[in-house]
């Protein structure tokens, strides 16, 4: 009975190690996902991306069922190939496993959601209404990796096809949990019914209403929604009294603030681009 209680508890404590080195795997991986946000310079983030695309691909390889770890692999090469990489083919290559690391999390999530490109659109959409508030993280992964997958072909009208199902799954996020990523969902909702053709559903007062609303739920501290604002919808409105406001508050807020710094300073590169242009374009 002594050997059976020592063996019972070994295994307790293996289980235990076990779980907390995934635990402190995760936290690594966020963390460094963090230490990427709050970066305030994009070369040293274009440089160092690289190495660290490789060091979680083995963090993955080790840990193939850690959803934390797969959502993270996933947010990071989604952002590394569409902000940095300018090569159509890499582009694809890097937003192609970005979407695998998505769907894996979110089958791990909801076995449901398994394969989630290859389910058709109303099925897909009954499905999502099955997913309950924890689910909002790795739904939100795959429907941002899944924009920029889309986005790196699109010139491929078999993956424009795809929109709505982002559309969806942005739009299940804002019905679970509004406030995930400080309203990250209404920004790309925001995008999407800017960029189609209201012939094709695209609605410019929706698309105004997502990026004032993500706006405020960022506390006004995510000044990409700011630029996009004034690029996707003021001036498809021809709106430039809102289009030169924005772009000037962009560029005179602080890009200093925790999540945001990196996309804020890239935003305000944008937003000096935008304005040099505002008197040709309008």
């Amino acid at each position: 009975m002594r050997h059976l209680a020592l063996l019972l508890l070994v295994g307790i404590l293996v289980a235990g190690c076990s779980s907390m080195v995934s635990r402190q795997t995760s936290r690594l991986a966020e963390n460094l996902a963090a230490a990427i946000e709050d970066n305030n310079d994009p070369e040293t983030v274009r440089a160092g991306a690289p190495a660290y695309l490789i060091m979680i691909d083995g963090l993955i390889h080790g840990e193939p069922q850690n959803e934390a770890l797969l959502r993270a692999g996933a947010n990071i090469y989604s952002a590394y190939a569409n902000v940095f990489i300018t090569s159509p083919l890499r582009r694809q290559r890097l937003t192609d496993t970005a979407m695998r690391y998505a769907e894996r999390a979110l089958c791990l999530r909801e076995a449901s959601l398994c394969q989630a490109r290859q389910i058709r659109f109303q099925e897909y959409q009954r499905r999502l209404d099955g997913l309950r508030p924890d689910s909002v993280a790795s739904l939100y992964t795959l429907a941002v990796s899944w924009a920029g997958w889309i986005q790196a072909r699109r010139s491929d009208w078999q993956a424009m096809a795809q929109l709505p199902q982002v559309e969806v799954s942005l739009k299940r996020v804002l019905e679970l949990n509004e406030r995930h990523r400080q309203g990250g969902a209404h920004l790309y909702l925001g995008a999407l019914n800017a960029l189609r053709p209201q012939a094709l559903g695209g609605n410019p007062e929706i698309s105004r209403f997502h990026f004032e609303r993500a706006i405020r739920l960022s506390g006004g501290h995510n000044l990409m929604a700011k630029v996009m604002f004034a690029k996707g919808y003021a001036r498809l409105v021809f709106n430039r009294t809102l289009h030169d406001r924005l772009l000037t508050e962009v560029l005179q807020s602080d890009p200093t603030s925790e999540g945001f710094t990196l996309m804020n300073i890239l935003a305000q590169q944008q937003a000096k681009a935008l304005l040099a242009e505002s008197d040709e374009y309008f």
